[in-house]
């Protein structure tokens, strides 16, 4: 049940799902402006309708399953979503992520000859598509940029490899590739097939990229040459056979980090050393549903290092847990129905009141508010429809 293995076959038709090819804005909402309306009077009535202090959040969909494409909306501080359009012309925006000044959007394309799409996102307007570059792999999954703003890393789940395309710092878009690692050792675990490149991040500090392949059981390690753009391992962590690793998030203190595993049902607690960029995994331990496998998506730890959330896929919920010892240990709470078929990803919003699921399926995004104090999540609102979305990204 990996990204690519649950989404939709690489090899299928693609389609826009009703979005013009090339850019497509749709208004959200339109003016009033009858005859018998002032403009302020029209322009009172609209305010009344848009919800209040309303920021962006950014959907990735499958356009191959009926998604729009990257689906642009707006949420209030109750969790109330809204459209205001999408953006087409980039297949299968499955996994999304910004620059760190916000000033550009990048976009997996996630199909058989994987590529990333990088997209301007001015103060005003719609945002524009810049242009895409091959990843050299298949099946892109997942990317982020490097926190220096120069290097955006991806990985290709179908393949198992992780590339490295350089951002001009000009626009924000994309140059030719400047590296390409297969995760070629060790053999692949039970069950596989091959690696499976699903996430590539860099350590809090900066000074590591790691790559969880779920093909073999394995965390990698690189060391970042920024100014050629190339990776060099440096470190290992082998996961249990068939742990079937496919996402990693750190503890705010940069000395551990969590795995979500999707195919032994498990999280692990791993110690980080950040002078040798080494990955301590500890034992696995529960997600909190029960027997079988809930296809464990994605970990989000709070700001405060207090409380992590998993997305469980297959059992259709959230677990809650308590982090203690400093980030050492996680001590299951509980588990809430996430109201949605399939919560593939989950985001907290930038000031973490609020929780968002995309859940694949059911083709909808969920929202929680976050109790500070105990965790706790509370359902906002009806779920939002945006068909096969899978990646949400609040601003």
């Amino acid at each position: 049940m990996s990204a690519a293995g649950t989404g939709p076959g690489l090899g299928r038709r693609r389609f826009l799902g009703g979005v013009a090819a090339g850019l497509a804005v749709t208004a959200g909402g339109t003016a009033l402006t009858g005859r018998d309306a002032t403009p302020a009077q029209a322009r009172g009535r609209e305010d009344a309708r848009r919800p209040r202090a309303a920021r962006p959040v950014l959907l990735g969909t499958y356009t191959s399953s009926g998604g729009a494409g990257v689906i642009l909306a707006e949420y209030t501080a109750d969790g109330t979503l809204t459209s205001t359009g999408a953006v087409g012309g980039v297949p299968d925006p499955s996994y999304l992520a910004l620059s760190p000044d916000g000033t550009a959007l990048y976009a997996v394309d996630e199909q058989q000859e994987g590529a990333v799409t990088a997209l301007a996102l001015p103060e005003q307007g719609p945002p524009k598509v810049l242009g895409s570059r091959p990843t050299g792999g298949a099946g892109p999954c997942h990317l982020s940029v490097h926190p220096g703003g120069r290097w955006l890393l991806s990985a290709n789940y179908t393949s198992g490899n992780v590339a490295v395309h350089p951002i001009d710092p000009a626009d924000g878009s994309l140059g030719e590739r400047t590296d390409l690692v297969t995760h070629s050792a060790p053999p692949p675990g039970p069950g596989q097939d091959g690696p499976h490149a699903h996430q590539i991040v860099t350590s809090p500090d900066g000074g590591h990229v790691l790559a969880v392949d779920l093909g073999t059981d394995t965390v990698y390690t690189y060391r970042l040459d920024t100014s050629a753009g190339t990776l060099s391992e440096v470190a290992r962590a082998a996961l249990r056979p068939g742990a079937g690793p496919r996402h990693l998030t750190f503890h705010p203190s940069g000395r551990f980090a969590y795995l979500a595993n999707e195919v032994d049902n498990t999280v692990v607690v791993c110690g980080y050393d950040q002078g040798s960029g080494r990955l301590t995994p500890g034992e696995p331990q529960p997600t909190g549903t029960g027997e079988g496998t809930s296809y464990p998506a994605q970990l989000l730890v709070t700001a405060d290092g207090a409380f992590a959330f998993l997305a469980n896929r297959g059992h259709n919920s959230l677990t809650r847990y308590a982090v203690e010892d400093g980030g050492a240990r996680l001590r299951l709470l509980d588990t809430v129905p996430v109201g949605g078929d399939f919560p593939r990803q989950i985001a907290f919003s930038p000031d973490g009141r609020l929780l968002f699921a995309a859940n694949q399926k059911s083709g909808t995004v969920t929202v929680f508010a976050v109790d500070a104090d105990s965790g706790a999540l509370v359902r906002r609102g009806e779920p939002f429809v945006a068909a096969a979305a899978v990646c949400v990204l609040p601003r």
